[in-house]
């Protein structure tokens, strides 16, 4: 098992690891970033087949590399992860694949990440795992009788993967409606849930530009509406981009309310009505995982304590990738180079401070 140890090690190298790192290496940091997957990119790839983004190319860049596509085009879930890898390769970011992170605990004055590889030791850790790792789905799914066939949205690919009779979809957010959109086309198709607030589609079409200005520095905790809508998010989920409800009736997809629990094993919704179904698609988000920090810098709810990616009770550990982390686009391809920058500048202000600091000892 090996040891290695540099300045400062990223945790995660999907679009917020990479932002990250292209900032540390304009101030000549000595870095490394770890991640589980075998190839820049591999989050994207594995979503469903038909995924697109649903913000145009224009607005899908990382810092210093322009989404390659013509604008207000909408790329697909494999142009974003080729674009990811070909972002690590311009700018020779230096990544460990296949590392995944056991464990982070704070030894002396400096951090031990665990790997399945061995240790790495680092000054400053900046964790960009994003706040989705693990898939959610209701404890009372147990309870539905064996034959009906269950899959997270996280691993649905194609309407191909599973019986085409009667899918209910669970849970009303841009993903469960994009997928009960699919699945209609070949089969009947019901969508349980209460949907998020809809932006409708000519906002980013006719007014993308006025829009995401709008978005990306008004909707932020600096103001009070962002304040407001930060809330709500968090509470509520994010609104509905590129589809809408109206889309789900077109479709002939019966909108239904949401699941209760299991009766006779089968689904049974807050209306009481009992609905039969061969399979059913879990669009019911993610949990929030950070159990394999080992610091004091999570609240009760397992949330990071940050104020913009910043610990607050540690210093030294940042996050980048969090829901509304200062803004509505924080959670975003083209918004989270921002708070990257912010980041990577704060740590190193923190940095020129220790070494300030230790002259001034030595002196």
């Amino acid at each position: 098992m090996k040891t290695e140890t540099y300045s400062t090690v990223v945790i995660g190298d999907g679009q917020a690891g990479l932002a990250t790192e292209y900032f540390l290496r304009i101030i000549h940091e000595d870095f490394i970033i770890s991640d589980q997957e075998s190839q820049v990119g591999d989050s994207w790839r594995k979503r469903w087949d038909s995924l697109r983004l649903f913000t145009p190319s224009q607005y899908d860049g990382l810092p210093g590399f322009p989404f390659p596509a013509k604008r207000g085009t909408l790329p697909t879930k494999d142009d974003m992860a080729n674009y990811l890898l070909n972002y690590a390769t311009k700018f020779s970011l230096p990544i460990e694949l296949n590392t995944k992170v056991i464990e982070l605990r704070k030894i002396s004055e400096s951090y031990e990440i665990i790997t399945e590889n061995g240790s790495l030791f680092s000054d400053f850790v900046i964790v960009t795992t994003g706040t989705n790792p693990v898939a959610h789905i209701p404890e009372f799914a147990k309870e539905l009788d064996k034959g009906i066939v269950q899959i997270h949205s996280s691993e649905y690919k194609n309407p191909a993967q599973f019986p085409g009779l009667n899918t209910l979809v669970v849970g009303a957010g841009t993903s469960g409606v994009e997928i009960a959109l699919e699945l209609s086309k070949i089969r009947k198709t019901m969508l349980s849930g209460k949907a998020t607030p809809h932006i409708p589609d000519f906002i980013f079409r006719y007014v993308g530009r006025v829009y995401w200005w709008f978005a990306h520095n008004v909707l932020t905790l600096k103001t009070p509406v962002g304040r407001k809508v930060s809330l709500k998010i968090r509470s509520g989920g994010a609104p509905l981009i590129s589809v809408s409800l109206n889309d789900i009736k077109n479709a002939r997809v019966e909108h239904l309310a949401r699941l209760k629990g299991v009766r006779n094993g089968l689904p049974q919704l807050e209306d009481g009505r009992i609905v039969s179904v061969d399979s059913i698609v879990w669009a019911t988000g993610y949990k929030l995982d950070y159990s394999w920090i080992k610091i004091d810098t999570l609240n009760i709810k397992g949330w990071p304590e940050t104020r913009r990616g910043i610990a607050e009770n540690t210093k030294g550990i940042y996050f980048i990738g969090m829901l509304f982390q200062f803004g509505l686009t924080s959670g975003l391809v083209g918004g989270i180079g921002r708070d990257a920058a912010y980041v990577v500048k704060h740590l190193h202000k923190s940095k020129k401070s220790v070494r300030s600091s230790v002259r001034q000892r030595v002196a």
